[in-house]
């Protein structure tokens, strides 16, 4: 069984406040694979990070901290709050999962160098069959560790290099709706 892991679609996310971002198109493909998910009955998880630090956006109870009014879940839908980046991290979700008999998820969501990368390595460590959906996750601009200025894409399409075949397989919105269709 299959399930679609949605991470941190926050209003926090949206806010421009966050920085320079890559992929505008994002949400309107985490939208389409949502949608063709709940039209096919199939497991959909919605995952918040919710701050230990006051003042965060995402602190509990911030209107950052909420998810965003199009990608919210339904009353049926699993949410996991996490703390940390990587949403297996004392979250409960691999157990959840394993539950259900789930052991193929498709991950999508923000940012993709962060809360992805970090939850797709652990879904491909716990031997789940891991799918990254590149055109419905994002990342913002940031400057390496070498003091190099790096674009929001530069930034994307590393992070998807790294999970690249040793985590999980690369994918983009439409193979997925076409697999969930069929």
């Amino acid at each position: 069984m299959q399930a679609l892991i949605i991470i941190d679609m926050q209003q926090g996310m949206a806010s421009p406040a966050a920085g320079q971002r890559n992929n505008p198109g994002a949400e309107a493909n985490i939208a389409a694979l949502l949608d063709a998910w709940r039209a096919a009955g199939a497991t959909v998880v919605h995952v918040r990070h919710m701050s230990r630090t006051p003042g965060s956006p995402f602190w509990p109870g911030q209107p950052g901290a909420e998810f965003q009014p199009r990608l919210a879940p339904l009353a049926r839908e699993h949410v996991v709050e996490k703390n940390v980046p990587d949403c297996f991290v004392n979250s409960g979700l691999e157990r959840w999962l394993r539950v259900r008999g789930i052991d193929d998820v498709v991950l999508a969501g923000v940012s993709t160098n962060n809360s992805v990368e970090a939850s797709a390595r652990s879904a491909g460590n716990l031997g789940f069959a891991t799918r990254v959906v590149a055109d419905a996750c994002y990342a913002y601009a940031q400057t390496d560790y070498a003091g190099a200025p790096r674009s929001a894409d530069d930034v994307h399409y590393m992070a998807l290099s790294n999970l690249d075949g040793e985590y999980a397989a690369i994918v983009d919105t439409a193979s997925m709706l076409a697999a969930i269709r069929s």
